[in-house]
């Protein structure tokens, strides 16, 4: 069952290490399923080698449905962030390097590019650190977010996340191309400006907008 679903997965981790958002068998990927049940990438195995048989499937309280795979050791975390935020559907986790060195020295990242905004809503908050493999990413995942798609886990990493695994990807991949593009102009030494709530709320325009742009 879910082989489409199970695909997709794989074909999402795979184009977050083209992006060089993930390595090895680092972070993960999981999307809550139609019928309530969530689909999420296994502990400790290489992307590269990953096949649909080795996709986990489990239920709204973690208990295994489907697979022979340990899943994720984030699970405790993702599983709070959907119960907390019933408008989420997919999660990712990864140790993208740029964003997660933005969160070494800000505890914010300010709205500063348009893909930011576009993907991310605005501003992107970075959380305390929490260690990993604990409930306490989701916890602060979901006491931070404030309406971005993505938290910046201090020391950690990111967790992104969307109504679709289209939308969580996009956040993860642009908050990464935006991080490099922010750190690099606070490389020479010039104060970076942020852009303006206005300008913002502009670049928003109406609600939605960014998920009605993309094309499945």
């Amino acid at each position: 069952m879910y082989e489409k679903e199970k695909q997709s997965l794989i074909d999402c981790a795979l184009e977050l290490k083209r992006c060089r958002l993930i390595t090895l068998c680092g972070g993960n990927v999981c999307v809550r399923l139609a019928d309530g049940n969530i689909a999420v990438t296994p502990s400790g195995l290489d992307y590269e080698v990953m096949t649909a048989d080795d996709i986990c499937i489990v239920d709204s309280m973690g208990k295994r449905v489907e697979g022979h795979r340990r899943p994720t050791s984030d699970l405790d975390a993702i599983l709070f962030i959907f119960q907390k935020m019933p408008g989420v559907n997919a999660t990712i986790h990864t140790h993208q390097p740029c964003a997660t060195a933005l969160g070494l020295i800000a505890d914010v990242f300010p709205a500063c590019l348009v893909s930011q905004i576009d993907a991310l809503q605005g501003d992107v908050p970075v959380a305390p650190f929490t260690p990993s493999s604990d409930k306490g990413m989701g916890e602060l995942t979901v006491q931070y977010a404030n309406g971005s798609n993505a938290v910046i886990l201090r020391s950690h990493g990111v967790m992104a996340f969307g109504s679709s695994l289209q939308i969580a990807l996009y956040a993860a991949v642009y908050l990464e191309e935006a991080a490099q593009t922010y750190l690099t102009a606070l490389a020479t030494g010039r104060q970076v400006q942020p852009l303006s709530p206005e300008m913002v709320k502009a670049e928003l325009g109406e609600p939605d907008s960014w998920a009605n742009y993309l094309q499945t």
